[in-house]
């Protein structure tokens, strides 16, 4: 089997299930080793770890709120220790409520993109040092499709998923010196199940089609952050890189 990031440590935000979950498998198949974190799905973190051990990697879960800048340094920090390092930081973790906008209180905004740019920045702030240690160290940014091409009810996710992409993009520069890549994934239209607390599947996606008359899978995006964390990628860095089936050309 092809285990192209045998002897890596990955760190997967929101891996408790649908993409972050098909994410740290896959990591696990190529031969990673995965911290699995969630904010309280300790049930369903586990079964994810599960996973990952089953597809021949090795697991970990470590349940920590990404918005708070103690418990991002804490959760790397105890990656680090239980691994021995971290070579791959994969910013997943989301909550895409809608809500319309003239409804849209500051509580709501802050909630969702606490969770979306801030825990991607405090996140990717705590494992820098850790990373600047890796020989291949990669951050990779979950964003979404609709930071790029628009949706209404959804202010808060927009705005938190589009700076994403300007992360993406200052990661690139900051850390390049330390060979340090950074790459933003775009995934639309993907076939996930989101419960109400991630603010369930949101309305444009039943209004919207692709080239390929299907919706994608987690794997599939599962299979291109890989990609992006591997060794055939070390020379991309910067990148806003859609997995949406032709979605954008419909």
């Amino acid at each position: 089997m092809n285990h192209p990031l045998q002897g890596r440590v990955a760190v997967v935000t929101g891996a408790a299930r649908n993409i972050g979950r098909a994410i740290a498998v896959t990591m696990g198949r190529q031969g990673a080793s995965v911290v699995i974190n969630a904010v309280n799905s300790a049930e369903a973190a586990a079964i994810t770890a599960q996973l990952v051990r089953q597809a021949g990697g090795e697991a970990m879960v470590c349940l920590a709120d990404i918005t708070d800048p103690a418990a991002g340094q804490k959760l790397m920090a105890q990656a680090a220790a239980h691994f021995g390092g971290i070579d791959i930081l994969v910013n997943n973790a989301a909550i895409r409520r809608e809500a319309e906008f003239d409804a849209l209180d500051y509580a709501q905004w802050r909630e969702v993109t606490s969770v979306i740019l801030d825990g991607a920045y405090i996140c990717a702030h705590a494992a820098a040092p850790f990373l600047r240690q890796s020989t291949a160290g990669s951050i990779i940014n979950i964003g979404g499709m609709s930071a790029h091409s628009g949706s209404a009810r959804r202010a808060h996710v927009l705005a938190a998923k589009a700076g994403l992409v300007g992360l993406t993009h200052a990661l690139a520069y900051d850390l390049a010196a330390d060979s340090i890549t950074a790459n933003c994934v775009v995934p639309g239209l993907i076939d996930t199940v989101r419960g109400a607390a991630a603010g369930g599947n949101p309305e444009h996606h039943a209004r919207a089609g692709t080239l390929l008359g299907r919706r994608g899978t987690a794997e599939e995006v599962a299979a291109l952050v890989c990609f992006l964390a591997g060794p055939d990628a070390r020379y991309i860095t910067g990148q806003t890189i859609h997995a949406n089936g032709g979605a954008f050309l419909t």
